[in-house]
């Protein structure tokens, strides 16, 4: 299933295009790639924009409170999965 592209309009430093440009090119980079970079960056900085709040939020949560709670999460995705692979 393929998303639906939107193009963007950015600016940005002649500086941080020729330097993305000499290393994609180094790389062997093909059309679209410059794309998928930048979609990657601004994936990996919003999930550690995110991760930063969720630490922030929870700085004061007991940690043995926390773990449980990871702990209790990460058993229901799994049970949830395992039912998932036993039903497909």
């Amino acid at each position: 299933m393929q998303e639906e592209a939107v193009r963007w309009s950015i600016k940005v430093s002649k500086d941080t295009d020729l330097t993305l440009r000499s290393y994609l090119g180094t790389q062997g980079a093909k059309k679209g790639d410059r794309s998928k970079f930048i979609e990657e960056a601004v994936r990996r900085r919003v999930l550690q924009c995110t991760v930063q709040d969720i630490w922030a939020r929870n700085a004061d949560t007991d940690p043995d409170e926390m773990q449980r709670i990871v702990d209790e999460a990460v058993s229901e995705v799994r049970a949830e999965r395992r039912s998932k692979q036993k039903a497909g």
